[in-house]
């Protein structure tokens, strides 16, 4: 069977949950105390939590499939970043996650792609990514795709709290 994107549904919740915290482990999990990681986990990827958000209409996640196991995700919704200029009615990508067995190959892209279509469904507006200051690579690849850094925040893990940057587009003519 091919790799496969598709919208989650509640009955993907449990499948959201665990790739949800293997992938954020893979990526981040060493820069925090274990106790941190695990207590940010179970809150953050609690399975009746991602239910929830899968529920919900003004959310959207897609499923990364590799004969049918779940590699990847994208999450997008409501802009919910702390910064003065955002307006209701601005999109948000949240998430955008690959397992490291399947990063490097485009897919992270078709992810975006995917998510982005979603955002725009309605017409131009403005987008936000929130995204570690430390990302270089992901960076790189948000400002290919015209987004900017307009400000920042903490983000807390535990005891820890990260400098995320704010990333801005805005609204882009139709094509």
């Amino acid at each position: 069977m091919p790799l496969n994107i598709r919208r989650a549904g509640p009955a993907d919740a449990e499948a959201l949950s665990a790739l949800a915290a293997q992938t954020f482990t893979e990526t981040f999990g060493h820069l925090y105390p274990d106790q941190d990681l695990r207590d940010f986990l179970a809150e953050s990827y609690a399975v009746e939590r991602s239910r929830i958000v899968l529920a919900h209409p003004d959310y959207a996640i897609w499923l990364l499939e590799d004969d049918g196991v779940a590699v990847g995700h994208a999450a997008a919704g409501p802009c919910g970043l702390p910064h003065p200029q955002v307006r209701h009615g601005d999109g948000e990508l949240k998430r955008l996650y690959l397992l490291g067995s399947h990063q490097n190959a485009g897919l992270g892209s078709r992810l975006f792609d995917t998510a982005l279509q979603w955002l725009l469904r309605e017409g131009p507006r403005t987008l936000w990514i929130g995204v570690w200051s430390q990302n270089f690579g992901a960076q790189r690849f948000y400002a290919r795709h015209g987004f900017e850094k307009v400000g920042s925040y903490e983000f807390p893990v535990g005891r820890v709290r990260d400098l995320e940057f704010i990333l801005r587009r805005g609204p882009q003519p139709e094509r």
